[in-house]
C-alpha cells in the first residue's frame, strides 16, 4: 500500500476517481488535500444531560446546531468537543483509503482535529464530519473557510469486495453537515457482543 502523491491526487481528481467538490486544486500539498472548515457546528447542551447511553443513542435534544457567517467566529472552550464539518463534499473510490488529519498549527494551540476515526472508508461519500476538542485552558476561535485538516490517499492491494456506500448498514453515507453518533444503530442491529 502507498500514500498517493501530489500529481497522483491530481490524475484520480482529473480522470474522476477522486471526487471533492467545492474545492480548488490549489489545496493539494505534497501528498495531501486541505480541506476547510463549514459553517454548521453541534454542540452538546452539557448541563441539560445527565449522560449518554451508547445502546440509546444521542437523543436530538442533547445537541443544539449552530450556523456560522462567513465573517462570524466559533469559540471552542477548553474541555469542549464539537462537531463541525469540510466545507469540500468527498467521494472516495472503492481501491483507496482516506486519512483525516488535524493541521500541526492548529495542534500547537492545543485544538485537536479528528483525533478518533480518522480513516474515511472506501466508498464514502459526503460532507466529513469532524470531532474538535480544545485541550488547551484558553478559548480558540474558529472561523469557516480556514482550512481545518488535510485529507491523505493511501492505494489498497485492490478495489474492496463492499465499499462504505454498498453496505446495508452504512450509518453516515452522504452525510452533510456534522452529524451526531450513530452508535446506536451498532445495538439495534445486534452488531455487539453480550
Amino acid at each position: 500500500m502507498a500514500v498517493l502523491c501530489d500529481r497522483d491526487i491530481k490524475e484520480h481528481i482529473e480522470q474522476g476517481k477522486i471526487i471533492i467538490e467545492n474545492f480548488d486544486m490549489s489545496h493539494i500539498d505534497a501528498c495531501s488535500v486541505d480541506l476547510r472548515l463549514g459553517p454548521n457546528f453541534r454542540i452538546f447542551k452539557h448541563n441539560e444531560i445527565p449522560h449518554i447511553d451508547v445502546k440509546k443513542g444521542v437523543p436530538e435534544e442533547y445537541m443544539e446546531t449552530i450556523q456560522k457567517g462567513e465573517h462570524e467566529s466559533f469559540i471552542v472552550h477548553p474541555g469542549e468537543l464539537i462537531l463541525a464539518h469540510t466545507i469540500e463534499y468527498v467521494k472516495i473510490p472503492d481501491n483507496l483509503v482516506g486519512t483525516v488529519d488535524g493541521r500541526s498549527s492548529l495542534g500547537r494551540i492545543g485544538l485537536l482535529v479528528h483525533s478518533t476515526a480518522n480513516s474515511i472508508d472506501p466508498g464514502f461519500e459526503g460532507q466529513i464530519t469532524l470531532e474538535i476538542s480544545n485541550i488547551a485552558k484558553v478559548p480558540v476561535l474558529l472561523w469557516p473557510g480556514i482550512k481545518i485538516c488535510r485529507l491523505t490517499f493511501t492505494q489498497l492491494t485492490g478495489p474492496c469486495e463492499i465499499p462504505y456506500n454498498k453496505r446495508k448498514k452504512s450509518k453516515y453515507s452522504g452525510q452533510i453537515g456534522p452529524d451526531a453518533s450513530k452508535i446506536d444503530l451498532d445495538y439495534q442491529d445486534k452488531l455487539f457482543i453480550e
